[in-house]
């Protein structure tokens, strides 16, 4: 779920004075991740996580800092050896251009893997447009992707939007990639899809 990060985050404002570092997370930003990530969810606009959780998948977290100030953080979670998820993407209010920065890091480090695509689930599409993303239909996306939203209290009425930004282009074919996705099994199970109103 990305949802803690406003349009404008985009933006970085050159009178911001020192530059936005981005760097993996490690031990020590658990508390500044949790403390953010569980304050979007307080209002209902992120899943929450738990210290346990956060220890777990510390390594798929990358976190932005200006002058040594943490000031956000998403997570590169995997589904495939050639799929990923941005997730848990998350920035303080006003700081601008944290959001930008961290998509960037973590469209760079799907590269280092070489993923062919990335996904994610947001509230913010104009600002994954700006970053290269596209809608696509929440179907054509890893059955595995939807794990998290069985514990989400709008699974049966999700809001988000899907969005597939595709890396490798020569290797993608949205077609034949979404078929290599389904299982036998995975043809029997309905996803949700948004309440039309």
């Amino acid at each position: 779920m990305i949802s803690g990060v406003r349009a404008d985050a985009f933006l970085e404002r050159p009178s911001m004075g020192a530059e936005l570092t981005a760097r993996k997370a490690v031990m020590r930003d658990i508390p500044a991740i949790l403390a953010l990530i569980n304050g979007y969810a307080a209002q209902g606009i992120m899943l929450p996580r738990t210290e346990f959780e956060m220890s777990e998948a510390i390594r798929d977290f990358t976190v932005v800092e200006r002058a040594g100030e943490f000031l956000g953080c998403g997570a590169l979670h995997f589904y495939s050896p050639t799929v990923g998820e941005i997730r848990s993407l998350a920035a303080r209010e006003k700081a601008h251009g944290a959001g930008r920065r961290l998509v960037e890091a973590l469209l760079a480090e799907a590269r280092i893997y070489e993923l062919d695509a990335v996904f994610a689930f947001t509230y913010v599409v104009e600002f994954f447009m700006k970053t290269g993303f596209h809608v696509v239909e929440r179907g054509v996306l890893p059955l595995k992707a939807w794990k998290d939203c069985l514990r989400c209290p709008k699974f049966h009425a999700c809001d988000e939007t899907a969005m597939l930004r595709i890396l490798r282009p020569e290797h993608w074919c949205e077609g034949s990639q979404t078929q290599s996705w389904l299982t036998e099994a995975d043809s029997y199970i309905q996803l949700p899809t948004p309440r039309q109103a």
